[in-house]
């Protein structure tokens, strides 16, 4: 336990000391994604707004859904922060094969490549939000006091997401088809995640296979403090909350004492 407490005091230490770097690779990642881009930030916009859409007219005139709140803005919200999550994955798996002069030749955490992934998609999800508020005025929903509840719910969001890229960017360094079968299980992932209809809709015999997944409870507790004014379903958030937290933390821990072997599986 002392070394464990230890790998991740020296693993945040390195993280702060190299703060500045951190800095200068996200601010690289968004110019690189952008530079050659029309649209530049508007694509952080344009695919959740066509999804939702899309998922509008068939959930609203063909199989119809009931929703707490008006259809699109509901699907618009779950699916702003799912997509936040999947591209931090995309982006994450990649990110140290992509740089590997820089795996190889210089010493700093290297971490901080798919922490970087997973920054750069948490500010083009910030830019979504602004379609998201517009939506929330056009059909008259109103924040409350549950929106106070809204960082605990990106918080616990973004350590997720983290944990799961440092072991994704981490198996594809050493097992190059990770990013191929990464694909499929984010496809099978997100219809197990209810990003589009609420829990309560779904049948009772496959509902366990949505509540074992803690994307589950992260996107609900999204709708809840940002759309309906109420705070996450207590018990299941506290249990992905404390899921998302320690596995960030062992997942942290992972990568921190494999990287040493990083250049020598390149």
């Amino acid at each position: 336990m002392k070394k464990f407490i230890a790998d991740i005091i020296e693993a945040v230490s390195e993280q702060f000391q190299y703060r500045e770097l951190l800095w200068q690779m996200t601010r690289r990642d968004i110019i690189i994604r952008y530079k050659q881009a029309a649209m530049g930030f508007g694509w952080a916009v344009f695919m959740p707004l066509i999804n939702t859409a899309v998922f509008s007219i068939i959930f609203t005139q063909v199989a119809k859904i009931d929703t707490p709140v008006a259809y699109p803005v509901y699907a618009y919200c779950g699916l702003l922060f799912w997509n936040f999550f999947s591209s931090s994955l995309r982006f994450s798996v990649t990110s140290l094969v992509s740089n590997i002069n820089l795996v190889t030749k210089i010493y700093f955490p290297r971490e901080i490549f798919p922490f970087s992934a997973v920054i750069v998609c948490l500010i083009d999800a910030f830019v979504g939000a602004v379609v998201l508020v517009v939506l929330m005025m056009y059909y008259h929903i109103g924040v409350g006091p549950s929106i106070l509840l809204f960082p605990v719910v990106l918080l616990v969001h973004v350590a997720f997401t983290a944990a799961i890229a440092l072991i994704i960017a981490m198996a594809n360094l050493f097992y190059r088809d990770v990013k191929y079968v990464f694909e499929f299980v984010l496809s099978i992932w997100m219809y197990l995640t209810p990003i589009l209809y609420p829990l309560e809709e779904i049948n009772e015999k496959y509902r366990l296979a949505f509540q074992l997944n803690p994307m589950t409870y992260i996107i609900d507790a999204y709708h809840n403090v940002l759309l309906l004014n109420k705070p996450p379903e207590p018990i299941s958030f506290v249990l992905t909350t404390i899921v998302s937290l320690g596995l960030f933390v062992v997942c942290w821990q992972i990568f921190h004492r494999t990287e040493f072997k990083f250049a020598e599986n390149i």
